[in-house]
């Protein structure tokens, strides 16, 4: 077997490795990227937003101040 013949096997062997390399690569890619738009696509679904965050909290403020009230009234008795 010439040199140039097993340098031309090696190059192959090793280029054929690099392609199936980056074929995974991109796949992985392309998966994360689905992932990525499937999350987008969801997630107003499972995140309360800022505003309706606020206006619960607010109301739990409200009940504990008025549960407070109450416990000052009860102990000045």
């Amino acid at each position: 077997m010439e040199t140039q013949q097993l340098f031309n096997i090696v190059v192959s062997v090793i280029g054929a490795m690099a392609a199936w390399i980056l074929k995974v690569l991109w796949d992985t890619i392309n998966e994360v990227k689905k992932d990525v738009h499937d999350f987008k696509q969801d997630s107003h679904h499972d995140f309360v937003r800022r505003d309706d965050f606020v206006d619960a909290i607010k109301r739990i403020e409200t009940m504990v101040n008025k549960i407070f009230d109450k416990l000052d009234s009860k102990v000045d008795k």
